[in-house]
């Protein structure tokens, strides 16, 4: 690290858990972050700040002025821009150090795969359980940790997910592929912060599991109430199975 960085990233380097080596190793981390909206704004605005090296954000979508209420990467002036483009510049005035990739298009088939196996950890920010199940196997599949999270009315939640460690059950041990109502903010609303809550806790999460410190939500559901402010943890075990991760 030259002098800059470690003024930049002084007061996590304070911390007996992050030192140097655990800022090193966030130097040197490749996350992927799909979805560019709500929860992807406030997990890769954290991300760069926090200094993780390079990361990959994959949206196939526009900003339009109903997006800026929550999703705060991007900006009044940034409408019809595509919201890859726009989380980049807004990574890239806070935190020019970080290699930041922007790929307008949908995840899926092969690439998700290389994208993937080229992740050290991989964090599900989209809005729509098809590329969440999607997500999930291909991090079953390549043994790469995943951080999922979701926002809808004033409620949130957070999840662990990392394959081949500590026993943990997948995302689709916790919710079944078939017959699952399609929900997200366009249907059914959504208070703002609730987005930067959850889009905070994937950052963190993530952080922690790249530096391997502190203990990860892996087997475990966080449950936010944002109208009673009330967080529950829920534990949550393998389904032996499960079509995705069982035997």
């Amino acid at each position: 690290m030259n002098d800059n960085q470690l003024l930049r990233y002084s007061r996590q380097i304070m911390l007996p858990l992050c030192d140097i080596e655990g800022q090193q190793k966030l130097l040197a981390a490749r996350v992927l972050i799909v979805g560019a909206g709500g929860l992807g704004s406030p997990a890769a605005i954290y991300l760069a700040a926090g200094g993780v090296g390079n990361i990959t954000i994959y949206d196939d979508d526009e900003v339009d002025l109903s997006n800026l209420q929550r999703q705060i990467a991007h900006h009044t002036s940034d409408i019809g821009t595509d919201k890859v483009i726009s989380t980049r510049q807004t990574l890239n005035k806070l935190n020019p150090d970080v290699n930041v990739r922007a790929v307008k298009q949908r995840l899926v088939g092969e690439q998700l795969d290389y994208e993937v196996i080229d992740a050290d950890v991989v964090l599900d920010c989209s809005d729509n359980f098809s590329t969440r199940f999607a997500i999930n196997e291909a991090c079953v599949k390549h043994q790469t940790a995943l951080v999922s999270g979701a926002a809808i009315r004033f409620e949130g939640q957070v999840s662990v997910f990392t394959p081949g460690r500590n026993n943990s059950p997948c995302y689709n041990c916790l919710y079944n592929s078939d017959g699952e109502e399609q929900q997200n903010c366009a249907t059914h609303g959504v208070i703002a912060p609730i987005t930067g809550i959850v889009g905070s806790i994937q950052a963190l999460e993530a952080m922690k599991l790249i530096i391997a410190i502190g203990e990860a939500l892996t087997g475990r559901l966080l449950l936010i109430d944002g109208l009673t402010m009330e967080f529950n943890s829920m534990k949550l075990r393998k389904n032996p199975a499960c079509p995705t991760c069982g035997k």
